[in-house]
């Protein structure tokens, strides 16, 4: 059985959560992340074999999957369909010494790759950033993507609601009553004086 005229399907995403901080989201930043794929064997172009050519599976006969049944009761039956095990869900399989030498029939080998994922500015926490094509090779497969998620870690002073930064102060009664002033370093380093308007009484929640 060749994999030949066989409908490609699409491979999955690989999906992976990006801790960042507030100042990340809000200056920008880039990280370097080491990843580990499955790529098609170069030396025998995904075949398996030496010779590319391959056996029908006689587990499954061809079809890549099995059918187990479980007795439930004197008179009821379960069937499940499952991936064959002795093919892996191919259909096919290969010879021990027409086996690849580099793959050792597996179709696929495993190469390290660096990804240098841009956090932009004001992006936002659980905003993916999408690597086309770069998840796991495999035969007949499209390569799915690789996804990174942002999650955004508690910042110890601020908290961001949608554009918007807030910061909570506690006054004491005579700075509500009387006024009050205090400095806030932004997430960007520069310092920011607030103070209230004279004359004005703060109210809580305010």
């Amino acid at each position: 059985a060749s994999s030949r005229g066989r409908r490609q399907r699409r491979g999955e995403d690989v999906v992976h959560p990006l801790k960042v901080s507030l100042e990340d989201l809000y200056l920008g930043t880039s990280k370097k992340l080491s990843l580990s794929r499955n790529v098609i064997c170069s030396k025998c172009s995904g075949k398996g074999s030496k010779s590319g050519a391959s056996m029908q599976c006689p587990g499954c006969q061809g079809s890549g999957m099995k059918i187990s049944v479980r007795h439930l009761g004197p008179s009821m039956i379960q069937q499940m369909q499952h991936p064959c095990n002795e093919c892996k869900g191919t259909g096919e399989t290969i010879n021990d010494k027409d086996r690849c030498p580099q793959c050792k029939g597996e179709k696929v080998v495993q190469e390290k790759k660096v990804l240098e994922v841009i956090v932009e500015k004001g992006m936002q926490n659980g905003q993916k950033i999408t690597f086309p094509g770069e998840a796991d090779e495999a035969p007949d497969t499209i390569t799915g993507d690789i996804v990174f998620v942002l999650q955004q870690k508690d910042h110890p002073k601020f908290k961001r609601k949608g554009e918007d930064l807030f910061v909570e102060h506690t006054l004491a009664l005579t700075e509500a009553l009387c006024g009050f002033q205090f400095v806030v370093t932004h997430l960007d380093g520069r310092q920011l004086l607030i103070k209230s308007i004279p004359g004005e009484v703060v109210k809580p929640g305010k």
